[in-house]
């Protein structure tokens, strides 16, 4: 049975925000609604709006070389990119311009940077994309590796985000939980509330999206 999305109402002028409320599991947790962030990862007309908001932090006195995209925001983290270059941000690599990359991940759910690509985070002043942060473990795995590698964190951005912090550094998004869906939660599977009501799960979720249980 296929999970049914609704666009969630939003303050006027804001990204569409396509939701679906439900009992689903991710690799870390359990949570009431999935969000949809396809369209806005993929679709570049909502990359680029999400983009110019999510830039807007890093426009003052921020250096920037490089943007560590998870989850698939590769389009958002482009757009960024770009932006933050048609603003004059500071860049302290020898070619003053802005990284895009990806990490690999390991069998650990350890972020991996392979020869090639870790001079991009080696030394750099790195921003953390994120598509959504709920429980904090994929930023936290992310802070790590830009910290084992040598890098400099300067923020933390997600389209969707139920934390406003992660290690101390601020979680800047598109969506937070203080705005939209206050009844979100993500929970433990031993503390998972529909869990102990008896309630099966609806799906499966994760960055790539949803796969549905058939009833």
């Amino acid at each position: 049975m296929a999970i049914q999305l609704f666009n969630y109402p939003v303050r006027p002028g804001t990204l569409p925000l396509r939701v679906a409320i439900g009992h689903f599991a991710t690799s870390h947790s359990h949570i009431n609604y999935y969000i949809d962030l396809t369209m806005t990862k993929h679709r570049l007309s909502e990359a680029r709006q999400a983009a110019q908001e999510l830039a807007s932090h890093f426009k003052a006195n921020n250096v920037v070389d490089t943007i560590l995209c998870l989850d698939g925001t590769e389009v958002v983290g482009a757009c960024m990119a770009s932006d933050l270059t048609n603003a004059h941000i500071r860049s302290m690599n020898q070619h003053q311009t802005i990284y895009v990359v990806t990490p690999e991940h390991t069998t650990g759910s350890q972020l991996l940077f392979r020869e090639n690509t870790a001079p991009m985070i080696v030394g750099k002043h790195v921003v953390i994309l994120a598509s959504s942060v709920t429980t904090g473990y994929t930023a936290q795995a992310a802070i790590d590796a830009v910290r084992y590698y040598g890098g400099i964190t300067e923020g933390i951005c997600s389209l969707f985000s139920c934390i406003d912090s992660c290690e101390g550094y601020p979680v800047h998004t598109i969506f937070s939980t203080r705005e939209v869906l206050d009844d979100y939660w993500s929970k433990s599977s031993q503390e998972c509330p529909l869990c102990k009501a008896g309630y099966k799960l609806d799906a499966m979720v994760n960055t790539f999206g949803i796969s549905s249980f058939t009833n």
